[in-house]
C-alpha cells in the first residue's frame, strides 16, 4: 500500500472526512474515490443543463439587447478612450 498526502487540508475537514468514512463503513480511499466520481458526474450534468437547455431569448430579443448595449457604449463617459 502506498501513502499519499493531501496538502493544506484543515483539521476540521480531515475529521469530517474520516467520520464520513466511518459512518458509511468505508475505507477512506473508497470514500474519496466515490466522492471524485460523484463530483465528475454532477459537474458534467451541470454543464449539460447549461449548454443544452432551451433558449431563454429569441434571436430578435438577443439582437435588440445587443443594439441597446452598443448604443450605451457610445455615450460619453462609458470609456475614457476617445477612439472607441
Amino acid at each position: 500500500m502506498e501513502t499519499k498526502c493531501i496538502k493544506d487540508i484543515d483539521e476540521e475537514t480531515w475529521r469530517e472526512f474520516k467520520s464520513l468514512a466511518a459512518k458509511n463503513n468505508l475505507k477512506m480511499a473508497a470514500l474519496l474515490k466515490t466522492m471524485v466520481k460523484e463530483f465528475e458526474k454532477n459537474n458534467k450534468k451541470f454543464w449539460d443543463e447549461i449548454l443544452n437547455n432551451k433558449r431563454l431569448l429569441s434571436d430578435k430579443e438577443a439582437e435588440d439587447i445587443e443594439k441597446i448595449i452598443k448604443e450605451g457604449r457610445k455615450e460619453i463617459g462609458f470609456r475614457d478612450d476617445i477612439n472607441f
